[in-house]
Formats: C-alpha cells, sequence, structure tokens
C-alpha cells in the first residue's frame, strides 16, 4: 500500500519571468481532464520528482521542456539527474514525448512536443489519448505557410508567399540517360540535410539501398524510416554509412500493411509517434507503455551493461527503477 511522504523536498522555484518559450508548436502540451490543482498532487513521488513535477506543472503550454533548459531553471538538479526524473514521471503516468510530421514531401518537418497531466495516467488512458490527437493530426488540413513557419520552416513559407518568376524552358533530358533513383536511395541521400552527421556518399547510398528497401517493403513509410535511422545520434559519428547499416539491420521492423491513401489519391494525413523518454527512439503509442522503449525499460540484462545501437553504454538501469516506482504508486 502506497504511503505518502513527508515534505522533505523543497518547494520547486516558480518559474522565471518569462520563461523561455519553445518555437510554436513544439514545446508543453497540456491534456485534457486534469483535477484542480492541489498542494498534494505530487506526495507520492520520490523527493526528486515531485520537485520536478511541481516546477513542470505551473509551465504554461508552449514552454521549451529541454533537459537543458530545464537545469538552467531548477539548480538543484542537473541535466542526468533531470533526464533520470523526466522518465520517472513518464512511468509514473505524468507525462509523454511525441513528435508530428508536417508538410509534406520534401517539406516534411518534425514538430517535438511533451504532454503533459498533473493527474497520473495509465497507458490504457494515454494510448487513446494520442490515438485521438493522431486522428485529429490526420484529418488536418495541408499546411498553411504561417504553420509552415510555426513548425520551424520558415523558408518554406516564405518561398510558398512569393510569386514565382517565370523561367524559361529548356528541353527536357532523355529519361533514358538518368536512372530514376529508388524510394530507399532518396531517403538514404535526404538523411544528410536531416542532420549533417549522416550525410552519406552516391557510394554509401548504393550500399545501403538495399537495406533500406526492406523496411519499405514491409509497409513502413520514409518518414518512419527517416525517424528511425536520426533518433538518438551519440554528439559524434565516426562513420555515418557503419551506423545506418547497424540500425538498418538491428532495427528492422516487422512487416506491416502498406499506408493507405485517402480518397482521391490525396496522401496521407500527418501522424504522430511517441517518443522513447529516455532514448528518443520514435514508435507507435502501444510500442511504448510507460513512454520507454523495450530495451529502456528492461531489466532482463542483469548485470551485465547494456549499449545502445551507437555503441554507448547505458549508464542507469531503467527497468529495476521502473519496478520501484510501480511499487510505490497506486496508478489509478
Amino acid at each position: 500500500m502506497a504511503t505518502q511522504q513527508p515534505s522533505s523536498a523543497p518547494p520547486a522555484p516558480a518559474p522565471a519571468a518569462p520563461y523561455p518559450m519553445a518555437k510554436p508548436g513544439y514545446g508543453k502540451r497540456s491534456a485534457p481532464g486534469q483535477r484542480p490543482r492541489t498542494r498534494n498532487d505530487f506526495a507520492l513521488l520520490p523527493t526528486r520528482e515531485r520537485y520536478v513535477a511541481g516546477f513542470v506543472d505551473h509551465l504554461p503550454d508552449g514552454a521549451a521542456m529541454s533537459v537543458k533548459q530545464l537545469a538552467k531553471q531548477l539548480p538543484l538538479y542537473g541535466q542526468q539527474a533531470l533526464s533520470t526524473a523526466l522518465n520517472a514521471l513518464s512511468v509514473a503516468g505524468h507525462l509523454r514525448r511525441v513528435r508530428c510530421s508536417v508538410g509534406a514531401g520534401d517539406e516534411t518537418r518534425w514538430v517535438f512536443r511533451t504532454f503533459w497531466s498533473r493527474t497520473a495516467r495509465d497507458n490504457e488512458w494515454w494510448n487513446t489519448y494520442l490515438a485521438t490527437e493522431t486522428a485529429a493530426e490526420a484529418a488536418g488540413a495541408p499546411e498553411a505557410p504561417e504553420a509552415l513557419e510555426a513548425a520551424g520552416a520558415p523558408e518554406a513559407a516564405q518561398a510558398a508567399q512569393v510569386p514565382q518568376t517565370p523561367r524559361t524552358e529548356q528541353a527536357p533530358p532523355d529519361p533514358t540517360d538518368v536512372p530514376t533513383p529508388s524510394p530507399a536511395y532518396l531517403a538514404l541521400a535526404r538523411l544528410g540535410r536531416q542532420d549533417p552527421r549522416l550525410a552519406l556518399s552516391a557510394n554509401d547510398c548504393a550500399a545501403l539501398e538495399a537495406r533500406a528497401a526492406q523496411w519499405l517493403d514491409r509497409g513502413v513509410g520514409v518518414d518512419y524510416l527517416t525517424a528511425a535511422l536520426t533518433a538518438g545520434l551519440p554528439a559524434e559519428v565516426d562513420s555515418p554509412v557503419a551506423l545506418l547499416r547497424h540500425r538498418l539491420t538491428t532495427k528492422v521492423p516487422p512487416p506491416l500493411p502498406a499506408e493507405s491513401t485517402a480518397p482521391g489519391g490525396a496522401p496521407p494525413g500527418r501522424r504522430l509517434l511517441v517518443e522513447c523518454t529516455e532514448c528518443r527512439t520514435p514508435g507507435p503509442s502501444e510500442a511504448l507503455p510507460d513512454g520507454l522503449c523495450r530495451p529502456c525499460r528492461s531489466g532482463a540484462d542483469g548485470p551485465r551493461q547494456r549499449t545502445r545501437d551507437d555503441g554507448l553504454p547505458v549508464q542507469r538501469d531503467i527497468g529495476a527503477y521502473v519496478s520501484e516506482l510501480r511499487g510505490r504508486l497506486r496508478l489509478p
């Protein structure tokens, strides 16, 4: 039976005025149906998590939610401690990190958000709520220039507003002279535009093309492939082709039905993916219970130190922490 802890934690400081806000469309989003704020909202949480939760709960919607920004406002804890606290708050049912694709084609951008609930929610509630958000995003109208600018693509918005100057027509090249690249090849070639650390040469793209095509043959889209390859990158990538070869081989998804298009050949709507709070790996909400992917929440590795797919060691055992926290919480 859960017991309340004494209020030994110092009260979280009030957000600085003005607290740094994220770009429009990013940052904190409040979940609906929360209970009114009281002094005992987070009384069952450990001291550090109670301190961080009290601070985040008072932030306005749209506030920046990066660990670096929170560390500037909460001097009692460093970035590593705050990252662990956010993981615990995700397990406790207070937050989920998501990414949403906006735009279409070459103008696709990813918007990163953190959904927050003062009232702890279980996985079923989060899955239902995020599915509703996904449906709302999918039913949204195509991005207007203002929306593209809010999503972090001011260049695209300005280009949409400036009338194009007619160009002198030139003779089209002979299609037999220029082979058409495959979607898998183009997805790999565009990775360098998403993140310069993953810039590939033409030979690298050709060498990885078959592995990337295997993903597309299993029903996932180019956006999903790009998100999986760019998530959780180390600070420095010595060999992008080796890193991508490893991810394409070890993270290949199971076969899925191909994405359907709307009537009339319209492209599929915008999609919302949940991010692992620990390593930022994206996936559907059902595949990330407690907001954590399977490697980050699993304690089956025992004393052997686990490593991420980029070769860096995982410094803490989230699975053991999840088990301990679940024993101390009684979620509704």
